[in-house]
């Protein structure tokens, strides 16, 4: 079922306190302004008889509420901050470029403040993300058959070495390692939450993920293994197939994959993720629900170390496993993906209603 709200003095103290925890799961309408807001939102506080709670934004709406804009409550949470928004439209603007400490001083931003506040959102700093897509730019080079010295140079490394070894510690393997026919083959898919990692052979797709996810060279490397070594740039049937249907999924069109699957994975990892494909679009579970369904109460530890080693994003849907208190916890692809993802799929779940 949908994660049930708790009584309103409970959101109205975490409204107090601008617990981040509620992010994505509640709203707040304020009566004395006629806005609706997220219970982080640094607006000074309403007073408790002014305040109604969502569990949805188009509720907050369908009330007759209109969005805050100091905290953006229908954008990522990660974008309702200024110095986030400012410094995510400058990489879009030029991904390729080498950004320094000194560059976001000279835009009038406190080094400190965004690298707190990347970290948050993120689980990186900017200067992080911004070399992330430096090396994808070059990755891009390298799917369409450049040779290595101008995918460095596309990634704006002067060293060669540098970039071997950048890519390398990214990829898992350096760009060199990478095969020409090989059995698996790994190429990026754009979506509106940011670029995959799709790994697919001819028969099916291995590896869903965002590039942040740090588990992701570990994940490439025993695909490699598994593939005797046979890993190489391009895509096959599998990709194409998930990147049309992510398309539909984050249009909002379909929430269903029919892409084959064949993620590496235990037997008891594999009967995790089966599971959590049956949890329907709009809906959510705690570990140790997901742990009953599986006939396995004892297993919550081990249904939540399953979860978070899901090698296929999106698709077998570990974003719909909450903490035992209805929290968000971690999510490999960012805690703001995991908060949209939702909010996101509670539109499928709309639908089926009417």
């Amino acid at each position: 079922m949908m994660f049930d709200l708790p009584d309103d003095d409970v959101l109205y103290d975490a409204l107090l306190a601008r617990d981040a925890a509620w992010e994505g799961r509640a709203w707040v309408g304020v009566t004395s302004t006629g806005v609706f807001c997220r219970l982080t939102c640094p607006a000074r506080k309403p007073k408790r008889d002014n305040c109604s709670f969502f569990d949805t934004i188009g509720g907050a709406i369908e009330a007759g509420y209109r969005a805050c804009k100091r905290c953006h409550p229908m954008a990522p949470a990660a974008e309702g901050e200024p110095v986030v928004r400012a410094l995510l439209e400058a990489l879009e603007a030029d991904p390729a470029r080498r950004w320094a400490e000194a560059d976001v001083a000279a835009m009038g931003l406190d080094l400190s403040t965004v690298r707190r506040a990347f970290k948050r959102h993120f689980g990186m700093t900017f200067l992080e993300m911004a070399r992330l897509a430096r090396l994808r730019a070059g990755g891009a080079e390298l799917v369409g058959g450049a040779s290595v010295i101008q995918a460095q140079m596309v990634a704006g490394y002067e060293s060669g070495s540098a970039f071997r070894a950048a890519f390398g510690a990214w990829m898992g393997l350096p760009p060199g390692a990478f095969l020409k026919d090989a059995v698996l083959r790994a190429d990026w898919i754009e979506t509106p939450m940011g670029v995959m990692v799709a790994v697919a052979s001819h028969a099916a797709l291995h590896l869903l993920e965002f590039p942040e996810r740090k588990a992701l060279p570990a994940e490439l490397a025993a695909l490699r293994r598994d593939a005797k070594g046979s890993l190489g740039f391009g895509r096959f049937g599998p990709t194409e197939q998930i990147e049309r249907e992510m398309a539909d999924f984050m249009g909002g069109v379909s929430a269903q994959f029919a892409t084959p699957l064949l993620p590496l994975g235990t037997p008891f990892t594999q009967e995790v993720w089966r599971a959590l494909r049956e949890i329907p679009a709009g809906q959510t579970r705690s570990y140790s629900a997901v742990a009953r369904a599986m006939g396995r109460p004892d297993a919550t530890r081990a249904v939540a170390r399953a979860n978070g080693a899901n090698p296929i994003a999106i698709v077998i849907p570990c974003h719909r496993v909450l903490g035992a208190d209805g929290s968000l916890t971690g999510y490999g692809g960012g805690l703001w993906r995991k908060q949209e993802l939702i909010e996101l799929e509670r539109g499928f779940a709309d639908k089926e209603k009417t």
